[in-house]
C-alpha cells in the first residue's frame, strides 16, 4: 500500500492539472483527484497506473460538468472571493498558470468537448484512449476535439499588423491598471477616451459614461483589484478583456484602439450580454 500511494502522489500534480483544467475549481479538481485514489484502493489490479487514473479522473470530471450543465448556477459576485475551501492565494496561482481566457473558453464549450480537447490538446492522450471515456468511437471523440479547438481558437477580421497593434495597446493599458499607475494609464488612454459601463459593473449611482483621460484613468485605478482577476482575449473577433476569478467570467471589456491608444472601452457586465459575447483565445 506504501508503494501505491507513492506512486499515486507522484501522479497527484499531474491530474491536479488536469481536473483543474476540465472543471475551472481547485476545490472540485481535488475532490476528482481524492475519487480517483478512492477508486484505486477498491481496484483488483491496475497495469498501466498513469493511464488508469487519467481515465478515472476523466470520467470524474465529465460527471461533474454533466451535472453543473444540468442545474442552473448560482449568482456569483463580481468581487467576490473564492468560497472552496482552498488557499485564495494557491487557486490565483494556478488559474493564472492555466490561463483566465484558457478557462473562459472552456467553460463554453459542452461536457464532451471540453473533456475531449483537455485530454488531447493540452495532454496528449490519443482518441483511442479518450473514446471510452465518453461512449463514443475514436472518430467521434476527434470531431469532438476539433469542434472545441475552432470554438477555442477564433479569428478575427482585422490584418495581423493591426491585430498586433490592438494587443500591444490592450496589454499596455492592463499593465498600467494592475499597477494602479497613473501616469502609464494617461499615457494609454486618448485624451478625449471614453468609458462606458452596463450598470450591473458600476457602484450604485455611479456614472455610466465618463469621458476624458484624468477622470478615465482615475476610475480605472480603482479597477485595479479587478484587473488581477483580467487577461487579454478576442471578443467577437476583436481584442478586448475578460475578468474572470476562479476562471468564471464575470465582466468583459469591449476595447477600441486608436492608434496606440484606447480611445474607449466599455465595461460588460449583463449576463445576457456576457453570454452572448462570442470569445476566444489570441494566439502566443
Amino acid at each position: 500500500m506504501d508503494d501505491l500511494a507513492a506512486r499515486f502522489e507522484a501522479e497527484r500534480g499531474r491530474l491536479r492539472g488536469l481536473a483543474y483544467r476540465m472543471l475551472g475549481s481547485a476545490a472540485e479538481a481535488d475532490d476528482a483527484v481524492q475519487e480517483a485514489w478512492l477508486r484505486l484502493n477498491r481496484a483488483d489490479s491496475v497495469d498501466n497506473l498513469a493511464a488508469w487514473l487519467t481515465t478515472v479522473v476523466s470520467r470524474v470530471c465529465l460527471d461533474v460538468l454533466r451535472s453543473r450543465k444540468a442545474r442552473r448556477e448560482e449568482p456569483f459576485e463580481v468581487l467576490a472571493e473564492p468560497v472552496d475551501d482552498v488557499d485564495p492565494a494557491a487557486e490565483a496561482t494556478l488559474a493564472d498558470s492555466v490561463g483566465r481566457a484558457l478557462l473562459v473558453v472552456l467553460d463554453a464549450l459542452g461536457p464532451a468537448e471540453r473533456v475531449a480537447f483537455v485530454l488531447h490538446d493540452l495532454f496528449a492522450v490519443p482518441f483511442d484512449r479518450i473514446a471510452p471515456v465518453l461512449d463514443r468511437t475514436p472518430a467521434a471523440a476527434k470531431k469532438l476535439a476539433s469542434r472545441a479547438r475552432q470554438r477555442i481558437r477564433g479569428g478575427s477580421p482585422l490584418p495581423p499588423a493591426d491585430l498586433a497593434r490592438h494587443r500591444r495597446v490592450v496589454d499596455a493599458f492592463l499593465a498600467a491598471a494592475r499597477g494602479g499607475d497613473l501616469a502609464a494609464l494617461l499615457d494609454v488612454l486618448a485624451p478625449d477616451v471614453v468609458r462606458r459601463a452596463d450598470a450591473a459593473a458600476l457602484p450604485a449611482g455611479a456614472a455610466l459614461e465618463v469621458r476624458g483621460a484624468r477622470a478615465v484613468a482615475e476610475e480605472t485605478q480603482v479597477f485595479g483589484r479587478r484587473a488581477r482577476f483580467a487577461q487579454a482575449a478576442l471578443l467577437d473577433g476583436a481584442v478586448g478583456v475578460v475578468v474572470a476569478p476562479r476562471g468564471r467570467l464575470v465582466l468583459a471589456l469591449a476595447v477600441t484602439v486608436g492608434g496606440e491608444r484606447v480611445a474607449a472601452y466599455e465595461v460588460i457586465a449583463d449576463p445576457a450580454r456576457l453570454a452572448a459575447l462570442h470569445v476566444t483565445l489570441l494566439s502566443a
